[in-house]
């Protein structure tokens, strides 16, 4: 931990809460609300009314109604005014905004503004990303594997044809971008079919894979569909085998990587990082930068849940897991390092901006599926904007959808929120009280009362994942070591009953 940062942060002028304070008083109002709210939904000619309005703002010429037309001001002043507080000119604005993805994202996060208000941290309008489950096959069978996947699909999966009117309800919803996942996603046939469907419906689409099957030919028919490919590599081939399941899995891994990268597709190294590979993971990093050339690493936060609850006593120490983050950033800001370093716990983002207050040329990794343009955007402009996007995104920032249409607030926390085949999404993301017990980090036990609530909250998942309970204290931070050490005390109790996990 840089104690120099945190002493700076408690006794230095912050500048970010008057930014932050004059956001919230131009936006969070019942005047600018109202006038935001106004100007959502849909417009008479067809299309988003916000999309248009941000199309009219760069400069198109597009016919447009009277609430159209107002929505273009409306939108303008925001935007304008929104630019001013963060120190982006307009022009850098409107030349991001003119990739349509971003103007996808800008729309949800301005009907997130009209319908909850700047929240800390922000609540999209709709999930800005699903990760899908497509299917519970798997070629594999990982020991720490979320979904307990295995040989055969689940009987009840959303069929091709259910796919895609899932995708429609997604795009009308509001949502931006989809990650495939599994299971091994690879093993349903119309994998690309469903996936190529999305990509022509304006979203951004990646897939989360172990890379057996990835031939040369799949790495070019993923190039065509996956703008972001995540292959799980767990260790060196000895442990990644046992790890995995499945003898000579490493080789066929590595050689999947490889031929994503080879075809020029943007490939991501995922670990899971437990006290079985915590050893390995610093050459395990260099041997996926200069081996299998791969320009992302992400570390995965380890999870109770799942065939994962088999190996709770591999879970890092609250000291392991900090010092690991430390690393990880400290790798990505070296000199030499050609890498961006991911890691799903959302300490991370504490851990970023300890070492991002104050230099300017320091990164700012807000939140685990962010990206390169992203935490460049962030530079300098840390404690600003970290305690809008902060943290664990769960029922926030995106949920999980399971192969048979269960909708849930992440895919590490099983739990049932609803089911696409029979409910609204936005509905869903709108009126159930579990998200909304997510969303409120006041109300969190331990990581409720940390300063740093807004910025990580803790990982909501694992908090269930011990204590069946969403507001429960994520047992893996230092700044929560009271808890992990009496669950460290109760697993060593010859009374006590199995794990809470």
């Amino acid at each position: 931990m840089v104690s120099g940062a945190e002493n700076a942060a408690k006794t230095e002028p912050r500048t970010e809460d008057v930014i932050i304070e004059s956001v919230e008083k131009w936006l969070d109002n019942p005047v600018a609300r109202t006038m935001l709210k106004l100007v959502c939904g849909k417009s008479k000619h067809g299309g988003n009314r916000l999309d248009i309005a941000i199309r009219k703002y760069l400069g198109e010429n597009i016919k447009c109604d009277v609430r159209d037309a107002l929505a273009s001001v409306v939108v303008k002043f925001v935007l304008d005014h929104g630019a001013s507080a963060f120190g982006y000119s307009s022009a850098n604005l409107k030349e991001n905004l003119s990739d349509p993805l971003i103007r996808r994202g800008m729309v949800n996060v301005l009907e997130g503004i009209a319908k909850y208000g700047t929240r800390r941290p922000f609540t999209s309008v709709a999930p800005f990303l699903v990760v899908w489950n497509y299917t519970k096959a798997c070629n594999l069978r990982c020991e720490h594997c979320y979904e307990s996947a295995g040989p055969r699909a689940m009987e009840d999966e959303l069929t091709t044809e259910e796919a895609k009117r899932v995708i429609d309800e997604f795009e009308e919803a509001g949502v931006v971008a989809i990650a495939f996942s599994g299971g091994e996603p690879l093993m349903r046939r119309d994998i690309f079919e469903i996936a190529d469907y999305a990509k022509n419906r304006g979203f951004y689409t990646s897939i989360a894979t172990n890379g057996t099957l990835i031939t040369r030919e799949v790495a070019k028919k993923m190039k065509e569909v996956f703008g972001y490919v995540e292959i799980s590599l767990d260790g060196f081939e000895a442990e990644h085998d046992r790890f995995r399941g499945v003898p000579g899995a490493w080789k066929l891994t590595c050689a999947g990587i490889k031929n994503c990268v080879a075809e020029g597709i943007d490939t991501c190294v995922a670990l899971t990082a437990t006290r079985y590979n915590l050893h390995e993971i610093p050459k395990l990093i260099d041997f996926a930068e200069k081996e299998l050339g791969v320009k992302r690493v992400i570390i995965f936060n380890y999870v109770p849940t799942g065939r994962g609850k088999e190996i709770i006593e591999q879970d890092l120490s609250p000291e392991e897991r900090q010092e690991l983050l430390e690393y990880l950033y400290n790798k990505m800001m070296g000199n030499n390092c050609r890498l961006i370093c991911y890691s799903t716990a959302p300490q991370y983002s504490m851990v970023s901006w300890n070492y991002a207050f104050g230099n300017e040329s320091a990164p700012l990794v807000a939140t685990h599926f962010t990206n390169e343009g992203a935490i460049k955007a962030l530079q300098g402009r840390t404690k600003s904007l970290a305690e809008f996007l902060g943290g664990c995104g769960a029922g926030r920032l995106y949920c999980g959808l399971e192969p048979n249409g269960d909708i849930t607030p992440c895919v590490f926390m099983p739990i049932k929120l609803g089911n696409i085949r029979r409910d609204r999404l936005r509905e869903i993301w709108h009126s159930s009280e579990l998200l909304w017990k997510l969303r409120n980090r006041e109300d969190l036990e331990g990581c409720g009362q940390c300063e740093y609530k807004y910025i990580c909250g803790g990982c909501r998942a694992r908090a269930y994942g011990y204590y069946g309970d969403v507001q429960a204290p994520d047992p893996g931070c230092v700044h929560n070591l009271h808890y992990w050490n009496l669950l460290k005390q109760e697993r060593k109790s010859p009374t006590s009953e199995k794990s809470p996990a």
